[in-house]
């Protein structure tokens, strides 16, 4: 029985693969034009990779010569990291100098007595204050942990709180100030007050002065100093008065007095006083006039008719002159008037500096900061000033809060530094008007003075140098594939993996018959190499001068990287040159050459403007990947218009072989059916 063939299903005359050969042939231009779309894409792929390179290129040499290059960075050295840092800003000047921390700035850091674990917080407003800053809480009572909770929600930067577990079934509770200085003490009001005073924190006192210096008595002779001139008068109390609360201290009159028993017992003495500045007629000018001999005049004469009578001369019986005229004494104008005396008799200077220029002057002298003071020396030096002085007193500047802590962890002060000898008083510990354009960061009290430098980021700018270099020939790299077709190329490239030398190796020569690429590449290579003299006094004008060429390690034989144009680096040159020349070296990548105060010629404001031509938006590598998406978007309608007809053509020849098939397998049942007959009459005749 003949089998049943199903047109269009079954194969039996090979339909199928005779369609597909005719397919094929047909295909040949759709085929053809994907592979020219492959090739866009590919070209495309390689522009936008040599940009890639380029623009990062040109983001480096930028670096080099913009106002953030690396070699303006500074470095700050501390000798006591522990106590005192730097941070220099790159307006620093380069410098060295001393420091001494005498106490970082601290804050009000206060805790209860110890206080049952499950002690309740009354209900109330708790106001807290620091300075001119406040916050408010009303509170409807609760835990001590929860207060402290809700507390630290409120603290705006300015208190926070901790509950801190003590000995067994106690706890204590810590209210710290955010604020440093002594100006920015923690005070409580109402309610605040009220816990703070129930639970031990504080306790209420009154303000209390103890006031000296209020009779001629207190005041001794100073110590003697050497004469700032022979004739001057020496530094004495002779006209030194005391009227009531006012101390009068003419030029040249001076006092020592001693600091009360009581002042030195207090936990927090400072002694405050003002100055009022009077000026007054220079004693140097009667100095001065003393060593004149006096004008004599003439005697006179008398004349009646034609006699006249000449007096006789005078004879003052005057010495003879001197031969030689003393010299003139100059008149001395000084602020530094006050000194701190200590027991093994050496003195410090207490600075007044404003005591010349403002009309009132007041003086808080803390004798924490002169461990071992034992009296007050004032010495006017000055010719022409007199000195007011009110009486001193001894306070504590807590005690005038009407309160003081009975647990403090610390109180609230400013940081004491000496720069170069001279103390300065800052309520932060992060001071930046003591040394232009530096910030110093104080930390701790130092054991010893520290030294300070600031000196040039060498390591930063190698860096920079040294990622130049690397970009520079990656770029190169890509150039010198694409331009040349040299499959060696990629070889040379050690340093790259074998999946990323599979894919360059698809580039080489890809666009040896493009001009800009070679163009590009010869004005690199003459930007890098040329000199540039940006003054007359220029030692360093060259990059191959700082290590940096071709052949920068002077290696005489054969080397492919050489002839490619790649630079190198001699990093012992490199160094040594960054230490000595750094000035140079930022100049030759980018300084003003005509005065008007922009950069406008050197190696990295050169190079920035040729590779900007090509990177840029509208630049030529952009000419290049738009003239492309062009061709692939015209390749891309055609490859559609290609498909859809091949579909067509496809659908046609399966329609027309189907109808062959099944004419042809009609014509053969009907072959059979025939056959099948012709038997049948063969079997009835025998």
């Amino acid at each position: 029985m003949a089998g049943i063939n199903i047109p269009g299903v079954t194969d039996q005359y090979k339909t199928s693969e005779t369609i597909e050969k005719l397919m094929q042939i047909e295909r040949i231009p759709l085929t053809r034009e994907q592979k020219t779309l492959d090739s866009y894409k590919t070209e495309q792929d390689a522009w936008r990779s040599v940009n890639r390179k380029m623009t990062s290129l040109r983001d480096s040499v930028k670096s080099l010569y913009s106002f953030e290059n690396p070699f303006n960075n500074k470095l700050c050295s501390s000798t006591d990291e522990f106590a005192i840092t730097a941070e220099a800003t790159r307006k620093a000047e380069y410098d060295s100098f001393k420091v001494d921390v005498i106490q970082p700035a601290t804050a009000d850091r206060f805790l209860t007595s110890e206080l049952d674990a499950d002690t309740k917080v009354p209900a109330g407003t708790y106001t807290y204050k620091i300075n001119d800053k406040s916050i408010s809480m009303k509170w409807k009572g609760g835990s001590l942990q929860e207060f402290s909770a809700a507390l630290n929600r409120r603290g705006n930067d300015l208190i926070k709180t901790r509950v801190i577990g003590a000995t067994k079934g106690k706890k204590t509770l810590a209210i710290e100030s955010l604020k440093t200085g002594e100006e920015n003490k923690l005070n409580f009001e109402g309610d605040a007050r009220a816990f703070a005073e129930s639970s031990g924190m504080i306790v209420r006192i009154k303000p209390k002065a103890t006031t000296f210096g209020t009779v001629r008595t207190d005041f001794k002779q100073a110590p003697e100093i050497e004469l700032e001139q022979k004739r001057l008068p020496k530094i004495s109390t002779s006209s030194l008065k005391v009227t009531g609360e006012t101390i009068t201290v003419p030029p040249r009159n001076g006092f020592s007095i001693s600091i009360p028993e009581e002042a030195k017992t207090n936990s927090n003495p400072h002694i405050q006083f003002s100055i009022t500045k009077q000026q007054t007629q220079d004693i140097t000018i009667q100095l001065n006039k003393m060593d004149e001999r006096p004008d004599i005049p003439e005697t006179g004469s008398i004349t009646f008719r034609d006699v006249t009578i000449v007096n006789a001369n005078s004879d003052p019986a005057l010495p003879p002159a001197p031969v030689e005229k003393p010299e003139p004494v100059d008149t001395i104008t000084t602020s530094d008037v006050l000194f701190a005396v200590f027991k093994d008799g050496t003195e410090k200077l207490i600075q007044t500096p404003d005591i010349l220029t403002a009309e009132n002057t007041s003086v808080d002298i803390s004798l924490n900061d002169y461990p071992g003071i034992e009296s007050i020396v004032m010495r006017n030096r000055n010719t022409g000033y007199t000195f007011n002085l009110s009486t001193m007193q001894v306070t504590n500047p807590s005690e005038n809060l009407g309160f003081i802590p009975q647990h403090p962890i610390t109180t609230a002060s400013d940081a004491i530094i000496k720069y170069e000898g001279i103390t300065i008083k800052r309520p932060s510990n992060d001071i930046d008007d003591v040394v232009p354009e530096i910030t110093l960061h104080v930390h701790e009290k130092t054991d010893k003075t520290a030294t300070i430098k600031i000196e040039p980021d060498v390591e930063s700018a190698k860096e920079a140098l040294i990622t130049f270099v690397g970009k520079y020939n990656q770029a190169l790299a890509e150039v010198n594939i694409l331009s040349q077709n040299k499959p060696e190329l990629v070889e040379e490239l050690d340093y790259l993996s074998s999946e990323e030398q599979e894919k360059l190796r698809e580039k080489v020569g890809m666009f040896n018959a493009d001009s800009s690429l070679t163009s590009l590449k010869s004005s690199m290579q003459t930007t890098t190499s040329a000199r540039y003299l940006f003054s007359d006094s220029a030692t360093v004008t060259m990059l191959s001068q700082i290590g940096i060429a071709t052949n920068a390690t002077n290696y005489s034989g054969y080397t492919p990287s050489k002839l490619r144009g790649y630079l190198e680096i001699d990093e012992k040159k490199l160094d040594s040159e960054l230490q000595t020349h750094l000035d140079d070296i930022k100049n030759i990548f980018g300084f003003d050459s005509d005065g008007d105060l922009i950069i406008d010629s050197g190696i990295g404001f050169k190079l920035d403007k040729q590779l900007t031509g090509y990177v840029q938006s509208g630049g030529v590598f952009a000419m290049k990947t738009a003239s492309l998406d062009s061709k692939i978007k015209y390749s891309e309608q055609r490859i559609t218009k290609l498909e859809a007809q091949m579909a067509d053509k496809e659908a046609d020849l399966r329609n027309k072989y189907g109808s062959m098939e099944g004419a042809l397998n009609s014509l053969e049942g009907q072959q059979n059916s025939i056959k099948n007959f012709s038997n049948s009459l063969r079997g009835n005749n025998q």
